[in-house]
């Protein structure tokens, strides 16, 4: 016969307390009284017919029939554990999206926008990997990833998120600064550079300013810390304007005089053309194009 559903929390209750000899410690551990876990004990024993504790004046001892039933009880809660275990950590992971990103525009541009997301999708757990070298798809990597570029990966489709511009930023403690009038003028001040692949040569020849000295004195390999060297008055930076929106609202950098100079490159969502996305990485997808400050089409 099918086991009768009442059993089950006797049985819990019985499993634990035969771990631990101990009426109270078994309550302590399920959360109930000693007198339930006692409740439970009395019932079972009265179900099946014989006693499955000594009981005296300084605990309980397992019966011969308790320490058979114990064992068995044990093993079959650890399967049960392990499987529950098992069903949950699958759950997670269907609702898992593992994303590769910059860690500048994670910092300045995704984080911000990030807690609309999860308030829109609870059950979505979101992992953010920015290491600067290229992501590996491979089993247990990323499932999409945010890049700068042409738009062009072999074995990658990528959706063009949003395009960038570039113009000179800093500090409005920065000496100088208060007297510059035009682009010529942002040559005369320490300049900070990042490794992007357009820099101060690109945006002073776009400025028209030509046959003019100037200082790069101090450069940084990731562009969020070019940005907060501008910050600290180190010099003047090309800020992005995706990731400088920010430090600009607050204060702590300023527009420098000059043009703003259309970046060759963009932001790209891309993931491996012969996988399917799993339906909580579309989800992401899709909202991550909804942030898009123009319509995006597939490249």
């Amino acid at each position: 016969m099918p086991l009768p559903s009442e059993w089950l929390p006797a049985l819990a209750a019985f499993e634990s307390a035969a771990r631990h000899q101990n009426f109270a410690h078994a309550a302590e551990e399920l959360h109930l009284t000693t007198s339930a876990i006692s409740h439970h004990v009395r019932k079972l024993e009265a179900q099946l017919g014989v006693a499955l504790f000594q009981r005296h004046a300084r605990g309980v001892l397992l019966t011969p029939e308790g320490r058979q039933l114990a064992d068995t009880a044990s093993s079959a809660m650890a399967d049960i554990d392990g499987v529950l275990r098992g069903l949950s950590t699958a759950r997670d992971e269907r609702n898992r999206v593992r994303i590769n990103t910059l860690h500048s525009l994670t910092y300045t541009w995704l984080m911000p926008r990030l807690p609309a997301f999860t308030a829109a999708h609870p059950h979505i757990r979101i992992q953010v990997d920015t290491e600067s070298s290229l992501a590996r798809f491979d089993e247990g990597g990323p499932d999409l990833a945010i890049r700068h570029g042409e738009g062009h990966w072999t074995g990658l489709t990528a959706h063009h998120l949003m395009d960038d511009s570039l113009f000179p930023v800093a500090s409005p403690r920065l000496p100088g600064v208060a007297e510059l009038r035009d682009a010529a003028d942002v040559a005369k001040l320490p300049l900070v550079r990042d490794l992007s692949r357009q820099g101060w040569a690109d945006w002073f020849r776009a400025a028209g300013v030509r046959d003019v000295p100037f200082d790069e004195r101090h450069g940084f390999s990731d562009t969020t810390d070019a940005l907060l060297a501008a910050v600290h008055g180190l010099g003047a930076a090309l800020g992005r304007e995706r990731i400088v929106t920010p430090y600009l609202a607050d204060g702590r950098l300023v527009r420098l005089p000059g043009p703003v100079l259309l970046a060759r490159f963009g932001y790209f969502i891309v993931y491996p053309s012969h996988r399917r996305l799993r339906q909580a990485a579309r989800t992401f997808v899709d909202w991550l194009l909804q942030q898009s400050p123009r319509p995006s089409q597939p490249r």
